[in-house]
């Protein structure tokens, strides 16, 4: 499960001095000492319980005068400082089960009953409330493929937690498995995420607790997006470029999505077969197993 991390400091910090801080010498949870760096500055700002408020309440007041601040980006997340190197920060708003936001959106627009793991570590801290439930699990990511209905043997369940105010959890990258449930009552987390470039080609899984097996990858990048667009549009180009990713690119996932792309592109059930028996042999494990399960869903 999350690994909780006790840091006692009763000092009180800006969101400017934390950002500054963590900006000074960056964020990278495989460094013991930078991670404890950051969950120090986390700890401080979690202590000062002024700030969030007087932030919502200026983000109010000027909502008529302009688009507001570039931080709140929806009804659950705020952005307090953006992606800046190897971090961003931000505070997350989690609703009670009988509070009108899920009752009006239900519990699956806060990600509630989800088991997922995360292609990114990050520090959480419990800021306001009772906190959120959590049913943890743990996973060997490397000993997984990751198409749709994989078994996977090594994920166990550790236990049911709460992030309650005051704790600090640092969510390890493709090891935690958690199953979220709603808060007792309105509660309120911030996080610091860790950032790298390699993130967007890192796997993020969705389980089917049930069955012990992937029910399927839920990280898709702008990459997938333009190239299922460019494809649809139908340019040469396009469909070439779609071509040599379905074979030769180094990541399966946008492997699978010109594959995708290019079986959407068919109107006859036999041309679409054939083009999910030629994925099959295409040198991907991940690709030949979805591209078998396409295949059946055809029969």
């Amino acid at each position: 499960m999350p690994h909780v991390i006790e840091i006692a400091d009763n000092r009180r910090a800006s969101l400017d001095e934390c950002v500054e801080a963590l900006t000074a010498t960056g964020f990278d949870p495989g460094d013991d000492e930078s991670l404890h760096h950051a969950a120090r500055w986390l700890r401080r700002l979690g202590n000062n319980k002024t700030f969030l408020g007087d932030l919502l309440i200026e983000e109010l007041a000027r909502r008529n005068r302009d688009l507001g601040l570039d931080s709140a980006y929806g009804p659950q997340v705020m952005m307090l400082a953006p992606p800046n190197g190897q971090f961003f920060i931000r505070a997350n708003i989690w609703p009670a089960l009988d509070d009108h936001m899920i009752r009006a959106s239900g519990g699956d627009a806060f990600v509630l009953g989800l088991p997922h793991d995360h292609n990114f570590s990050f520090l959480t801290l419990g800021y306001f409330g009772p906190g959120y439930w959590s049913d943890y699990y743990e996973y060997d990511y490397e000993a997984v493929t990751g198409y749709r209905g994989e078994p996977v043997p090594s994920l166990k369940f550790i236990e049911r937690a709460r992030l309650e105010e005051g704790k600090i959890m640092l969510y390890r990258a493709h090891r935690d498995v958690h199953a979220q449930g709603a808060a007792d009552a309105l509660s309120v987390s911030l996080n610091i995420m860790h950032t790298s470039g390699a993130q967007g080609w890192l796997d993020q899984y969705r389980f089917d607790l049930e069955r012990r097996e992937i029910a399927a990858i839920i990280s898709p990048g702008p990459s997938e997006a333009f190239l299922r667009v460019a494809v649809g549009l139908g340019g040469e180009e396009a469909l070439d470029l779609a071509h040599r990713f379905a074979r030769n690119h180094p990541s399966d996932r946008l492997r699978l999505t010109a594959w995708d792309a290019l079986a959407a592109r068919e109107n006859d059930p036999a041309l679409r077969e054939a083009l999910w028996r030629t994925a099959e042999g295409s040198g991907s494990r991940l690709v030949a197993m979805e591209a078998k399960a396409r295949r059946a869903e055809l029969v």
